[in-house]
């Protein structure tokens, strides 16, 4: 694994706020003021806004608080591993499902290979995101994890209203929006054999503080921070509330299934009572949403009646006619 160790020292020092000249972080590391210079080029490139004044040295562009391994061992009882650099939290947590407890949750700062459904790549610059992976080890079997991303998105949206942040809402099947921009999504994995426990990896992307001049994403977005408007966001005591809310919503879906979670998705369903449309392959249904059903599936009212409809390949949008 590539040593990133010098580039986090600096991010670490810059974080702190102010201008921090190349020969003090140099000193600090014990290389040259140009070898500084190279690996602040390298940090840029995780997506990181640094800027360089002449006589003063070099400054973030915005604060920016790291994650903490220290303050989330001593806050959390469940195994965390916080690697700053990764290509993937759950592509590292699928390598090692027969060695982890279940509950185990990987954390990361920067994705180099961050993905979501469909293979689709998730853009994920360095710190100013929440990049988390959950294993779970489910004792019912690979069947009964049909409609875990619900959960999962049910479990995060009330974390956040747990720390005060409001009018979060669930898009089916695995996205979180806020006022009809995408402000996170959920891909779950799974792996194991049937008629055993099946291993799943739930991974979760929320955008927190992401810069406007971010590319490569295609679709609407939020940020958490316009949610929180003047509320400061603790990146570590939000990523705590989220691992204890996950860890008690997938208990209670082992205990209760998902008829525990219809009445919950409901009251949080981005597109409840709204013209939309399912995209199915070639197919588009429209109709009015009304919501989830106890295996999961989304309701559509339509000229038949209400129809419900599950499935990995369909993507759910706002109705055209819907102003």
């Amino acid at each position: 694994m590539k040593d990133h160790s010098a580039k986090l020292s600096i991010l670490k020092t810059l974080s702190q706020g102010g201008f921090h000249s190349g020969e003090e972080l140099g000193d600090q590391l014990g290389v040259s003021r140009a070898a500084v210079s190279k690996h602040i080029k390298g940090i840029q490139e995780w997506g990181v806004d640094i800027f360089r004044v002449q006589g003063k040295g070099y400054q973030l562009a915005k604060p920016m608080q790291l994650l903490d391994q220290e303050v989330l061992n001593q806050a959390l009882t469940t195994p965390v591993e916080l690697i700053p650099i990764i290509d993937s939290t759950n592509q590292y947590l699928l390598e090692r499902t027969d060695s982890l407890e279940s509950g185990s949750v990987c954390l990361a700062e920067y994705q180099a290979k961050g993905r979501g459904r469909r293979g689709r790549e998730w853009v994920s610059p360095f710190g100013s995101n929440l990049y988390l992976s959950m294993f779970w080890r489910l004792d019912a079997g690979m069947a009964a994890a049909m409609g875990l991303s619900l959960v999962v998105g049910v479990a995060i949206v009330e974390a956040l209203e747990e720390i005060g942040l409001e009018g979060v809402k669930l898009k089916w099947p695995n996205d979180l929006y806020y006022q009809d921009k995408k402000l996170a999504g959920i891909l779950v994995e799974m792996s194991g054999q049937a008629g055993a426990a099946a291993n799943l990896v739930i991974g979760m992307g929320m955008n927190l503080m992401m810069s406007d001049k971010t590319e490569g994403i295609t679709q609407p977005w939020s940020s958490l921070s316009e949610v929180a408007e003047s509320q400061n966001i603790d990146r570590n005591q939000l990523a705590i509330t989220m691992i204890k809310t996950l860890n008690k919503s997938l208990a209670d879906y082992e205990l209760q299934g998902m008829s525990g979670f219809v009445e919950r998705w409901n009251r949080l369903d981005n597109f409840l009572g709204r013209p939309i449309k399912l995209i199915m392959g070639p197919r588009e249904i429209s109709g009015i949403s009304k919501g989830i059903n106890e295996q999961g599936a989304v309701l559509l009212e339509t000229e038949q009646g209400i129809e419900s409809y599950i499935g990995g390949e369909i993507s759910l949008r706002p109705s055209s006619s819907e102003s």
